[in-house]
């Protein structure tokens, strides 16, 4: 006898996340990029503006290791950032 009982015909089919949603870091890959990051916004009052550096590394450092979609920095609202200029004030 068979432990494995069919309910029908219906069958799991995978899809990938929606946009916008990625995979958590188990590994802690970029556990520092992200650390930097919310230090960088503690210490100014949570003004993301002013913590742009750190969010494009963070969000580098996921594209490089697959936990993200890689994607143009110009698209992700980094392009005056690109070549280590910001435009933010500190």
């Amino acid at each position: 006898m068979s432990t494995a009982m069919n309910f029908g015909t219906k069958s799991f089919q995978p899809r990938p996340p929606d946009k916008g949603s990625f995979p958590l870091d188990h590994l802690g890959e970029c556990k520092s990029f992200k650390e930097k990051f919310m230090k960088c916004l503690h210490n100014n009052n949570f003004e993301n503006a002013l913590c742009r550096n750190e969010s494009k590394e963070y969000l580098e450092c996921r594209m490089e290791r697959k936990l993200m979609l890689q994607e143009p920095l110009e698209k992700l609202g980094f392009g005056d950032l690109i070549g280590g200029k910001s435009e933010a004030k500190k």
